[in-house]
């Protein structure tokens, strides 16, 4: 995050969505845990405390990506930390695709 946000300041983080994925979940169709991705999310959030602000912090959007689908997508984006999902294959699948674009989050 510290070199790929080098030069940003606080005012430039309202255009800036940040995107996760576990580099074991790249191609292989695994999918963290919702307990795992919250964990990570959780610790992205907490990294925009300390070197932006809380304001930031609570601000940035934080998708998951790694093999989000529709049997998948209710548990990841009920947790805290996950403001979105990356989608990649599912969205080959127009049922599954769908399924996840009209999800709202309660």
């Amino acid at each position: 995050l510290s070199e790929g946000l080098a030069g940003v300041d606080a005012a430039m983080m309202k255009d800036i969505v940040i995107a996760y994925e576990p580099v074991w979940a790249i191609g292989t169709g695994l999918t963290a845990t919702p307990e795992v991705a919250q964990e990570t999310h959780a610790y992205i959030r907490s990294w925009f405390v300390e070197n932006y602000s809380q304001e930031v912090a609570d601000a940035v959007v934080i998708q998951y990506g790694g093999s989000v689908n529709d049997n998948n997508v209710d548990d990841l984006m009920a947790c805290a930390d996950i403001d979105g999902a990356l989608v990649g294959g599912a969205s080959l699948k127009a049922d599954s695709f769908g399924r996840i674009v009209n999800y709202v989050k309660k």
